[in-house]
């Protein structure tokens, strides 16, 4: 490959270069994308054969970002990068979806694609860049590749749309999205809006393809002068004999199964019989045939596309789905709240075959979610999880930890919600939000956000409004194209688009697109986002049958807190040296205590208890401390010392007064010793802080007189 630098301004005000034939020569196609400061070194590699019996593209996205590009240390003990972040794996699964139509049908040789954040000026986001730079990679590799495809970033500050935003700019934007396509279409998209209209959506798109289609043409000039010629491919022939074979053995059948209208359990069941049949018959048949295994695994591939074809042809041809719905019905849905007694929050949110039980904490500053990328460190008070156990689709498997697919879907649950969330500063808890798939068959992600909201709700947090989404599909055919609400498995897996929305009855706050076939219209965008709509107001509508409104009061299991200010030049009485003051004082009530200081040197205190008396304690104990003795107060304190003419009583950290033995008791006292010893909690009462702030405690005042 040569050595070159070019770049191009595709939208205002931004320019992106493109170096080639510097670094990683080895590879087949290696480029650095450079806006900014920030430079992102893209690699492409594919084996030169695919592994023998291989029947699937086996493509790996890598998109790494180094903390010594941006000039800093990685957090933890080991000093150096280790497995994925979330905003790594994030990126990752961006730049794939919109690679993974443009390879040739066929095509499975091992190919990985890794994208190297190497510098960052913390301005400009690498993935983005990384997406454009896999791409110019594999153009000019000889690798085959139908390319080329860019992705960019649109926001909008304003009422004016901008591409690629920088870090800055995106805090005073309404619109976070990645929009990833050709230069005919859009391939995918993903992202997160402040309730913003279907319409702006679709514009927000259009303004995206307009700086898509100048850096696919930029990518066709390089690859006129550098590219390297493409490496020979073509796809396997289909055995046309065993093909007709198949077809006589098992096509009317599987059309018959299709067109019944069966729920998941039962179409699989015979679905997997009239294969099975068919394979049996084919065993026999190929007994003495030496090329047997290879001719039974071609039928299994043909077998399942009769099934594909089968199902599309129906929705085509009928607009019947495989369940008997229309394009535009949404299955089933059954709701509950409050299922799990001890969770602050909880649903059940059930939508045909797919259910997600989930469950809302609330929890203390303590609870924030540690953040440490390029590109964020600030803590987060609300965050979810969502988990998709095997037996969720009726397999036994491994339960390890959270795959990329988990990643991302709970990621898009996340955002959907998130904006409809109060901030800390208005609710004051930290929030984390469960979703456990229980059942799926399409769309858990979308069940995840409905039953998020309800949890949420249930939990007494003050959501701006509920919040549903929904996943559409799309079937093309030769001269017509089906969009279909609320897909379930069959439909994603043989359909030709994955298109989710979510938001409130007002718009759209989260989004995800993925294509397999080489792009859509901005018509059929239009009418799909018309569709989810529709889609999105009727599942609203299903919710508020069981909750539609956030609970008046949070759970009497979830942390109760007060708040208070103090002096900034109190702060350090209250923590003590080494922490000694506070940490006695959380240990004694049973509290939490979190001190911060704010902008105008005040002291930010926060005091939470699963009792909210223990509070109160910690709230008047802070209160002396800090100077705010009352009078004629009762106060618990505990023996110092004791003396002839009385004895010294800490009613709060640092905070002695002297219990004359003339305040002890009504009746003479003799001996201070008689009546209390060191260590002893007593209550007294506050008589009189006098000058110079020393303190008359009475005990007697407390205890009624005997005549």
């Amino acid at each position: 490959m040569k050595e070159d630098f070019r770049s191009i301004e595709f939208a205002p005000g931004k320019v992106l270069s493109i170096e080639t034939g510097r670094i990683a020569k080895q590879a087949d196609g290696s480029v650095v994308v450079k806006m900014g400061d920030t430079m992102v070194l893209c690699t492409a590699v594919s084996a030169k054969e695919p592994k023998p019996g291989q029947d699937f593209f086996p493509l790996t996205v890598d998109h790494k970002e180094s903390f010594s590009a941006a000039g800093r240390f990685p957090g933890g003990f080991m000093k150096r990068e280790g497995r994925s972040n979330e905003k790594e794996i994030l990126s990752s699964r961006l730049i794939d979806r919109t690679l993974r139509p443009l390879f040739p049908k066929g095509y499975y040789n091992d190919t990985q694609i890794i994208t190297s954040v190497i510098s960052s000026d913390d301005e400009h986001d690498g993935d983005v860049l990384g997406g454009v730079g896999a791409s110019t990679a594999l153009h000019l590799s000889d690798i085959p590749f139908d390319g080329p495809m860019a992705e960019v970033r649109v926001g909008r500050v304003n009422g004016e749309f901008i591409i690629n935003p920088t870090v800055s700019e995106l805090k005073e934007s309404d619109i976070d999205m990645v929009v990833g396509g050709s230069a005919d279409s859009i391939l995918m998209m993903e992202g997160e809006m402040d309730v913003i209209s279907e319409k702006d959506m679709l514009e927000a798109i259009k303004a995206a393809h307009e700086a898509i289609k100048k850096l696919c043409a930029f990518q066709e000039e390089l690859r006129e002068e550098l590219g390297k010629p493409k490496r020979e491919f073509v796809a396997p022939a289909v055995d046309e004999e065993l093909e007709a074979k198949v077809k006589g053995l098992a096509e009317a059948k599987i059309k018959e199964i299709v067109n019944i209208g069966l729920g998941k359990e039962e179409y699989n069941e015979k679905i997997k019989e009239a294969k099975d049949q068919a394979i049996e018959k084919l065993e026999e048949e190929f007994a003495d045939d030496e090329d047997a295994s290879d001719k039974l695994s071609e039928a299994k591939k043909i077998l399942g596309t009769i099934e594909k074809t089968e199902l599309r042809n129906m929705i085509l041809e009928k607009e019947r789905r495989i369940d008997g719905r229309t394009p535009v019905d949404i299955r089933d849905i059954w709701t509950q709240v409050g299922y799990i007694p001890r969770a602050h929050g909880s649903s059940i949110f059930t939508r045909g075959e797919t259910q997600a039980l989930v469950s809302a904490t609330l929890g203390t500053r303590r609870d924030e979610q540690s953040v440490d990328t390029l590109f964020d460190q600030e803590a987060k008070t609300f965050y979810l999880h969502y988990n998709f156990p095997p037996y969720s689709v009726g397999e036994a498997g491994f339960l390890r930890g959270p795959g990329r697919r988990e990643i991302g879907h709970g990621h898009l649950a996340e955002r959907a919600l998130k904006m409809q969330m109060p901030t800390f500063e208005e609710f004051g808890y930290v929030v984390r939000v469960i979703s456990d798939i229980t059942e799926s068959n399409g769309s858990s992600s979308m069940a995840s956000v409905c039953g998020g909201s309800m949890a949420l709700m249930d939990a007494g947090v003050p959501l701006k409004a509920p919040v549903a989404g929904i996943a559409m599909g799309m079937i093309v055919g030769e001269d017509k194209t089906v969009v279909l609400s609320d897909i379930r498995g069959e439909e994603d897996f043989m359909g030709d688009m994955d298109f989710k929305t979510a938001g409130p009855a007002e718009g759209i706050t989260a989004c995800q697109m993925d294509m397999k076939v080489q792009g859509i219209s901005f018509e059929i965008i239009e009418k799909a986002l018309e569709q989810a709509h529709q889609g999105r107001m009727h599942i609203l509508g299903e919710m508020a049958k069981t909750i539609s409104s956030p609970r008046e009061n949070i759970s009497q299991y979830a942390p109760q807190f007060l708040k208070m200010e103090i002096d900034g030049s109190d702060i350090g009485a209250v923590i003590g040296p080494g922490g000694k003051v506070i940490q006695t004082l959380q240990k004694e009530t049973g509290t939490e205590i979190l001190i911060e200081e704010d902008s105008n040197g005040k002291g930010q205190v926060t005091i939470s208890a699963n009792d909210l008396s223990k509070a109160e304690e910690a709230k008047n104990r802070i209160k002396m401390i800090v100077g705010h003795l009352e009078e004629g107060a009762t106060y618990k304190g505990v023996v110092k010392s004791i003396k002839d003419f009385g004895a010294f009583i800490e009613i709060a950290p640092g905070k002695d007064g002297l219990l004359h033995i003339s305040e002890i008791d009504h009746k003479r006292v003799e001996k201070v010793g008689d009546y209390m010893s060191l260590g002893d909690e007593v209550e007294v009462k506050l008589l009189k802080i006098e000058h110079g702030g020393k303190l008359r405690l009475s005990k007697k005042a407390l205890i009624e007189r005997e005549d």
